[in-house]
């Protein structure tokens, strides 16, 4: 069996970050799709998908990433069942991120704050590193 998305999307608000009892880092965001084909008035529509994102990724996501922000999502579908307050069933689906990747740069091209040096937190040498 398998069960594996791939989205790319424009986050719909800033990632919220927070932790579990156990603290753990859970982040959730929306990310917007737009669907492959218009309507019949020409128009494209756009689906809306819920996010999840956990550990270490879940704080780069929400220390790098902001509203309008371009990503690649690749996860699976998660789908939870629960009893509303008026007593009815039902379903929230979501996608539980494996692997988030930023297809653009942000506005500042230091990432979320000035203080934020990206490329030293994947490893990447800064440009004085370099003989050339």
């Amino acid at each position: 069996m398998l069960n594996k998305v791939i989205l790319i999307g424009r986050l719909t608000r800033d990632p919220e970050l927070r932790y579990t009892g156990s603290g753990v880092p859970v982040a959730n965001f929306s990310l917007a799709v737009d669907r492959p084909y218009a309507n019949q008035q020409g128009e494209r529509e756009t689906d809306f998908i819920r996010i999840v994102v956990w550990r270490k990724l879940a704080e780069v996501c929400a220390k790098n990433l902001g509203k309008g922000r371009l990503v690649a999502v690749e996860g699976r579908l998660q789908v939870n069942s629960y009893e509303a307050q008026d007593g009815s069933k039902r379903q929230a689906t979501d996608v539980v991120a494996e692997n988030v990747r930023f297809l653009d740069w942000p506005k500042d091209k230091l990432g979320a704050s000035n203080d934020t040096d990206f490329g030293e937190e994947l490893g990447i040498p800064d440009d004085s590193e370099f003989p050339f």
